[in-house]
């Protein structure tokens, strides 16, 4: 058989085999896809967790992903703690985006894939089941390729276990398929292979999941040991009597009704037995629960950075805290989408660009992006940023928008615009100062009637010479502190005469007007 080898070459620089994009590696290795796992979590005792850790360091890592499994599968609380974790990646909107610097058709080549890539079938279990790295350190998701429309595409990526593989130790660890020796080196461009280090190390001792094994194993016996409690304990003691002289069988029948007494509330017994209830012994459960609280903790700890994003215990959950380590969540949330955008880039949008006749090669590929800017608040930067763009600064509206999460509205597409205010009313043209003073001059002035218009007019020599002063203040001042000192000190410049004049205008405008007024009165009670 002829292998005819393309002139497309990997992101690793090893030229493409076309036929290996024929069949899945796997089609042949039918041992694989019938093996029965095994569980190892079942009679898990310290000694024997220890050896199963001991063979994995030394090369046989089947059983530990078999128990990695098992915790996955049997406790609810690691479970529900690694959903949190992987879906909070796999809800991530997503882009493709060209390199940097780059040129119309590298711009064009992304556009197109991301068209291409939107056609892709169940590409969201494609991205949770590339997560399954977060917790068993590596994964490995096999792709079938099919021409659709003249495209190469993948038909199916499949999720396939980790006990399928093995690793071998070199420069770089090398994940192979396993099988004779020392397995087969997994094909180019068919191979979606995430690797995931919650620690640093060779792949077998590096995965979340190992650090998690020990809290696991205490949390099952004090889990054990509590329903052995409650067995016990939770339970009223049973005594049976029989009389002197009872035969064996008479004695077996005491003891089956007693047990029946313990789980269906009834049984029979001959007569001359009795049968005596004691109270339940005392104990106290709480040691059992502490020790479960103290491995939930750590898990939570292990897996998400924190405690109080997973539950309450009305005790140290204050908001504040919780904040805190919500934002330690999102630290881990970015550190894994940045982690798998960079093998989707490798394993998946590089073959698709390269079979396609896209690029040319990977240093000039687009790259897959997960979407991790959180929307600003609105109201702030809608506060913040009219000032700053009247005070002269250039604020790019692209980096607004991304700010805002506000995308670019496409051609044609139609956008918010603001309303137009409503039309001023049209301004009234004040008259010249000398033409009004003219006009005001020509009117037959009005003799003032009261008191108090009486001494307005005697008083307007002196406060409007006041006024016309002030307005002077106003029109030469440069600010609000220099009216002040200005206007404090006008007063001091009356003389004695024109306080004593103005007071005595006053006073006797006062008692006119106050005599005015009770005539007034009396003539309206008639």
């Amino acid at each position: 058989m002829v292998t005819r080898t393309s002139s497309i070459v990997g992101p690793d620089g090893q030229p493409l085999q076309v036929r290996d994009l024929d069949t899945p590696q796997t089609a042949h290795t039918i041992g694989l896809h019938h093996e029965v796992a095994n569980h190892p979590s079942r009679g898990l005792t310290p000694s024997k967790l220890a050896d199963i850790l001991d063979r994995a360091e030394q090369g046989d890592i089947t059983a530990q992903f078999e128990l990695y499994e098992d915790i996955e599968e049997k406790d609810g609380h690691v479970m529900s703690e690694m959903s949190k974790r992987r879906r909070a990646v796999t809800g991530l909107e997503w882009d493709i985006v060209p390199p940097d610097g780059a040129t119309a058709a590298e711009k064009k080549a992304a556009v197109e894939l991301y068209s291409l890539m939107q056609g892709l079938d169940d590409f969201e279990d494609v991205l949770f089941d590339a997560t399954d790295a977060t917790g068993k350190g590596f994964c490995c998701l096999e792709m079938e390729w099919q021409r659709l429309d003249g495209n190469w595409l993948p038909s199916h990526i499949d999720h396939r276990p980790q006990t399928w593989f093995k690793f071998q130790r070199g420069v770089r660890q090398e994940i192979r398929l396993r099988g004779a020796g020392d397995g087969e080196a997994l094909r180019p461009f068919t191979w979606i292979k995430h690797t995931h280090k919650a620690k640093s190390g060779y792949l077998e001792r590096s995965a979340l999941f190992r650090v998690l094994l020990w809290p696991y194993l205490f949390k099952n016996y004090s889990v054990g040991d509590l329903a052995e409690f409650l067995e016990i304990y939770g339970i009223p003691m049973r005594v049976g009597k029989y009389p002197g002289g009872a035969t064996e069988k008479e004695k077996l029948t005491l003891l089956r009704a007693l047990a029946a007494l313990g789980h269906n509330a009834a049984g029979i017994i001959p007569v001359g037995m009795e049968l005596d209830f004691l109270d339940a012994a005392q104990g106290d459960p709480a040691a059992f629960k502490l020790m479960i609280d103290w491995c939930e903790k750590t898990q939570s700890k292990a897996i998400l950075g924190g405690t109080l994003t997973s539950q309450a215990d009305g005790a140290s959950s204050t908001n504040a805290l919780g904040n805190v380590h919500n934002e330690v969540r999102k630290e881990l949330r970015d550190s894994d989408a940045k982690a798998l955008a960079k093998t989707l880039s490798r394993d998946l949008v590089y073959p698709i660009a390269a079979l396609n006749g896209l690029v040319t090669n990977w240093k000039r590929c687009p790259r897959f992006k997960f979407d991790l800017q959180e929307p600003e608040d609105l109201e702030y930067y809608a506060t913040a940023l009219p000032p700053l763009i009247k005070a002269g600064i250039r604020v790019p509206r692209q980096w607004a928008q991304e700010r805002l999460g506000i995308p670019d509205p496409e051609e044609g597409e139609d956008v918010l615009v603001a309303e137009p205010a409503p039309a001023a009313p049209a301004p009234v043209l004040p008259q010249p100062t000398a033409a009004l003073n003219a006009q005001l001059a020509m009117q037959t002035p009005i003799p003032p009637r009261t008191a108090a218009e009486q001494l307005d007019v005697a008083l307007q020599p002196m406060t409007g010479e006041w006024i016309t002063r002030i307005r002077a203040m106003v029109d030469q001042a440069d600010s609000l502190e220099q009216i002040r000192d200005q206007l404090a000190s006008l007063l001091p410049d009356m003389t004695l005469e024109q306080y004593a004049e103005a007071m005595a205008q006053a006073l006797a405008a006062a008692a006119l007007q106050g005599r005015v007024d009770i005539l007034e009165e009396a003539g309206r009670g008639r």
